[in-house]
């Protein structure tokens, strides 16, 4: 239920009420005046009393525009008056409406039915603590008023005015826990929508992210090893040709050519780095990757080992979310109070080792899509691994129940780099 049908139910309930008080009210005076009683006048002036101030408190304020109203959760049967409840011109406008009443049930025996639009009254304008007692004495005061009048005690004197406070506050409590509850449905309807979008920009931009790594890999595994191919070749060429050969100039202009294209395609490679990756060196990455990653009671540490060398920008891509899936694991799952990445650089390869000392788990005691560190509802051990084997490598977990779990990621360095650690 949102606002708009809250008020417009509201504003019929409220309708209602003026309704019966105004109709009660009217009963009483016309009995007095049709049954010619000595106290006529008295009750058609109480009357009429009570009928204005009712109206002065019911009357909408005028600065007030219809429609702006927004209902807030526990208004439910509550009608909106110019006074409000909680404030002392409220308590002063519903005592002269009660001391009124007290009046009518003194002059006449009518007036008794009045007390079930003042059970609205006051559960609108009292804190349920305060109305509860008030609705008990508006009910004894009605039935008192009977008894005295018919000087008789019967037991519809006592069932009709108890089951009308019985009624409202019944109708009271049980709107305002539809109400509550729907207002608990719309907020989390609310949270359910923006949850999905945000979801939903999420996968958007590890979409895009992905296809960015995706192109990256490519474009450094195919073009432009293969423009570093031809620049090769045409270098030989050049070098095997005489300076005033006729093809010597355009083997030079291919070369040229072919060297100017592998440099526009490692800057379209770098273009497509992670952003992680854009501002530094990957072992700055996974620094910033340890010191932003935070759980309770959870220290992260980074260390390098061995002499660092320059690699492709697919091997640091590799390297950089292998250790970003692994280490959120670790947060999501292993309840860990220790984690360390390592990145160690060898002769022949470059190694990731991602350790904590948390649960653990049997990785071989459950399908991978069932493992608790899987990750990602199981799809991180996969992702790692079908990375590692694009690029030559190896992943390889360590973890048994309580001993904690370490990921390692083994990656053969291309020959250029090789040789330079060498």
């Amino acid at each position: 239920m949102d606002s708009r049908s809250h008020t417009h139910v509201t504003a019929a309930l409220r309708l209602c009420l003026h309704a019966l008080l105004a109709g009660l009210l009217a009963l009483v005076m016309v009995r007095a005046v049709g049954e010619g009683a000595p106290d006529t006048v008295a009750v058609v002036t109480v009357t009429l009393l009570t009928a204005a101030l009712y109206a002065a408190g019911a009357a909408r304020s005028s600065s007030e525009r219809p429609g702006t109203s927004v209902a807030q959760p526990g208004d439910s049967v509550r009608p909106a008056f110019s006074v409000q409840p909680g404030t002392p011109a409220g308590a002063w406008w519903l005592g002269g409406l009660w001391a009124l009443w007290a009046v009518l049930l003194v002059l006449s025996p009518d007036a008794l039915w009045v007390a079930f639009p003042l059970y609205f009254l006051q559960l609108h304008f009292l804190p349920m603590r305060w109305a509860l007692p008030a609705v008990v004495v508006t009910a004894a005061a009605a039935i008192t008023s009977f008894v005295v009048h018919r000087q008789e005690i019967e037991p519809g004197a006592f069932i009709g005015p108890l089951i009308g406070a019985a009624v409202a506050v019944a109708t009271v409590l049980g709107y305002d826990a539809l109400f509550r509850e729907s207002e608990r449905r719309r907020e989390l309807i609310v949270e359910l929508v923006a949850t999905r979008a945000d979801l939903a920009e999420a996968e958007r931009t590890a979409g895009t992210l992905a296809e960015r790594e995706r192109l990256a890999r490519e474009i450094h595994d195919t073009l432009a090893q293969g423009l570093s191919s031809i620049q090769l070749l045409l270098r030989a060429a050049e070098r095997s040709l005489p300076e005033n050969a006729p093809a010597a100039p355009h083997v030079r202009a291919a070369r040229e050519a072919a060297q100017a294209n592998l440099a526009e395609a490692r800057s379209f490679v770098r273009a497509l780095t992670p952003p992680d990756l854009e501002r530094g060196s990957l072992a700055a990455a996974l620094e910033r990757l340890c010191a932003r990653t935070t759980a309770p009671e959870l220290t992260v540490r980074f260390a390098v080992s061995g002499t660092p060398v320059k690699l492709p920008t697919p091997y640091e891509v590799a390297l950089l979310r292998t250790a970003q899936s692994a280490l959120a694991n670790t947060v999501r799952h292993a309840e860990a109070r220790r984690a360390e990445i390592t990145l160690s650089f060898m002769d022949t390869s470059v190694a990731l080792d991602v350790v904590d000392d948390g649960r653990g788990f049997d990785p071989s005691g459950a399908p991978v899509q069932e493992r608790g560190e899987g990750g990602d509802g199981g799809f991180g051990l996969p992702a790692m691994r079908a990375r590692a084997g694009s690029l030559g490598g190896a992943l390889s977990v360590e973890s048994a129940p309580g001993q904690g779990t370490a990921v390692a990621l083994t990656l053969p360095l291309p020959v250029a780099e090789a040789e330079r650690a060498a």
